[in-house]
This record gives C-alpha cells, sequence and structure tokens, in this order.
C-alpha cells in the first residue's frame, strides 16, 4: 500500500485550505496562516515545481498521478479532478452523484496555474447581484439551495505561443475633397500597399473542457497571465479541476484562426494612413507554436430548470461574469395578464369620459 500524503497544518495537524484573499493557507482549527513558499518548503518531497525543487520531471508527473483523484459522473460523462482531501458529493455540471474511478494520469499534469483571487462569499454576491434586477427568473434561481451547487472550479486551458510571418498585399486609396467658389473637387490617389512582418502571439486561450461552453469562457476573458504560478497540488486544496478533453490538435484550428485574424489587423493598422484599403492577397504562416496546459480559476454554476441546464460563471481572478438565465414562464404569464388587466381598466376609464 502506498503512503497517503496529505496536506495538513504543521502547527495543530487539522486541515488547511487555499485562501484567495489572502493569497495563501488557513488553517480551519488553529488559525495558522501559511505562504506558498512556506508550504512549498513544508512539503518539498511532493511538491512538483521546478522553480523551487530539484525534482526530476518523470518523478513530479509520478506524484501528481498519485495524489489526485479521478470522480466520473454516472450521468453525464464528466471527468472532475480532486486532491486527496476532496469529498466529491456530486456533478457541478448535472449534479448527480459522482463515483471515484481512480488516479488520474501524469500526463495531465498542468504546467502552470492561476490562484483563485475570488472567494466563494463574494462569487456568491456577485452572482446575486447579476441577477438582481431581473424579475422574470425562477424563484428559487438565487436561493440558498441553488448557491450550495456554486463550485469553484479550475477550468483546463490550452495558452499558446505562435511565431508567425505575416503577408499583405492590397490596393489603398487616398482621397481629398476640396471646394472654391464654382466647383467641388475630389482626387483619388491609388497605392499598391504591401506589408510584411514577424509576429509573435504570446498566450492565446482556448479551453479545453468540452461541457464548457467556449463562448461563455471567451466573454469572461481576459485572464492576467502575470499572476500564473508554477503548478502545484495544493493549489487544488478545497476545489475542483476538470481534466482537460479537447487536445492541442483539435484546439490548434480555433488558435490559428485567432492568430490569422490578429496578425491582419496588426498590419491593417501599420497601413492606417490610407483612406481605404482593399485587401487582394494575405498569407499567414504560423512557424512554431509552444503550448502550456494551464488551470484557471472560474465559479461555475449550473442550473436545471424544466429539463434544461443555464450556466453561470465568475472569473475566480478579476469577478467578470457571464451567463444564461432561465425565464419563468408563469411570471412572464402573469405580468402579460397584469399588464393586459391595467391596459384595459385604462381604456374603459377613457372611454367613460369621452362619452
Amino acid at each position: 500500500m502506498s503512503n497517503t500524503v496529505q496536506y495538513k497544518c504543521p502547527n495543530c495537524g487539522g486541515d488547511i485550505r487555499f485562501s484567495p484573499e489572502k493569497q495563501g493557507y488557513d488553517c480551519e482549527w488553529c488559525t495558522s496562516f501559511f505562504t506558498q513558499q512556506q508550504i512549498q518548503e513544508i512539503y518539498a518531497d511532493i511538491e512538483s515545481s521546478d522553480l523551487s525543487q530539484n525534482v526530476d520531471e518523470s518523478q513530479s508527473t509520478d506524484d501528481f498521478a498519485e495524489h489526485n483523484n479521478l470522480y466520473v459522473c454516472n450521468s453525464c460523462g464528466a471527468e472532475i479532478v480532486a486532491d486527496e482531501q476532496t469529498s466529491a458529493t456530486f456533478c457541478c455540471y448535472c449534479h448527480n452523484p459522482v463515483t471515484l474511478k481512480g488516479r488520474l494520469s501524469g500526463d495531465f499534469k498542468p504546467n502552470r496555474v492561476l490562484p483563485f483571487s475570488i472567494d466563494r462569499d463574494r462569487a456568491e454576491q456577485i452572482f446575486k447581484d447579476w441577477c438582481g434586477k431581473k424579475k422574470f427568473t425562477p424563484s428559487d434561481f438565487n436561493s440558498n439551495r441553488t448557491l450550495e451547487k456554486m463550485t469553484g472550479l479550475y477550468v483546463p486551458f490550452w495558452l499558446a505561443d505562435c511565431n508567425t510571418n505575416a503577408y499583405l498585399h492590397g490596393l489603398g486609396k487616398r482621397v481629398r475633397t476640396w471646394s472654391d467658389s464654382r466647383y467641388h473637387y475630389t482626387r483619388t490617389d491609388e497605392y499598391s500597399v504591401i506589408r510584411e512582418a514577424k509576429i509573435k502571439f504570446k498566450g492565446i486561450p482556448n479551453d479545453g473542457e468540452k461541457k464548457i461552453d467556449d463562448a461563455l469562457m471567451e466573454a469572461i476573458e481576459p485572464f492576467d497571465y502575470s499572476k500564473l504560478k508554477p503548478f502545484s497540488m495544493s493549489y487544488l486544496s478545497g476545489f475542483y479541476a476538470d481534466k482537460y478533453d479537447v487536445t492541442k490538435a483539435e484546439v490548434f484550428p480555433k488558435i490559428k484562426e485567432r492568430v490569422e485574424k490578429g496578425a491582419l489587423d496588426i498590419l491593417k493598422n501599420d497601413a492606417n494612413a490610407y483612406t481605404t484599403l482593399i485587401v487582394s492577397d494575405r498569407k499567414i504562416d504560423i512557424l512554431k507554436t509552444d503550448w502550456e496546459y494551464t488551470l484557471m480559476p472560474v465559479w461555475f454554476l449550473n442550473y436545471k430548470y424544466q429539463d434544461k441546464f443555464y450556466t453561470f460563471v465568475v472569473n475566480g481572478q478579476s469577478g467578470k461574469v457571464a451567463g444564461i438565465l432561465p425565464l419563468s414562464k408563469a411570471k412572464l404569464f402573469g405580468f402579460g395578464l397584469g399588464l393586459t388587466i391595467i391596459l384595459t381598466i385604462v381604456f374603459l376609464i377613457i372611454g367613460g369620459m369621452l362619452l
């Protein structure tokens, strides 16, 4: 039987949890506080950060596999990663119970992680503020029972660094107009415009989870990459993490689309001296792509209403929100009926006054 490693308070042996507000670790029992550096030093034998530990990469992936569990939802098939201390009770996607399947392959060890900066209380308040003025949502949409399902989830992201050669050829026009006492003049000069550049794009993101709508993840961007940390298993303490199920090869077409658009915009902006620019030829070559598998912090809430799921997400770093609102047909009907009654009474009063 292999040894079990748990993150415990060095002072009292109680559980410790990562605090987004303090960017460190709190003991729930003796109120001790530890920085990330202190935790890495205390648990040096299981930390996998090459920046702080001289550990062979194969050993670090073995550690990752050894000390993380894979929970699988038998209903929707979602696969959730959690550390040894986390007791997974329900699926954050469909709210059905999940079961422990076993250890996670070390191949899924992330390169870096962006720690949570927003704690649960603040995330719940953001949710309440977001839906507070929306009168036609179901009555229990922002109830405590619903908020209990909000999950701190590290979403898998691929970050791509792309080296590109970009070329543009087009027709540029400069239009000048003036008038005298008799005529209005327009002069149009045409130029052959060529722009070429070597452009490096850094950190182009795309989430690596099929079950999360890409549009929702894009809506809560950007994340501040300057806060990224070398991956440490301790960041998972008290949170869940998705296992990526979208490979780099599957992500690349969308990354390529973003690179091509970005490169073309840069070349066009460099030719902004022209009144108009009509592009006749373009060529964007991606010469090299470096990838980083990264975990991004998201507060995630799925709400089931009339056999349909509605998703709400909060950027766990910036607090930016996005979501899809359910509409209560009963409230809409009641509002429409009440408005009809009011209008009918108004018309009857006006009609009586005119008689």
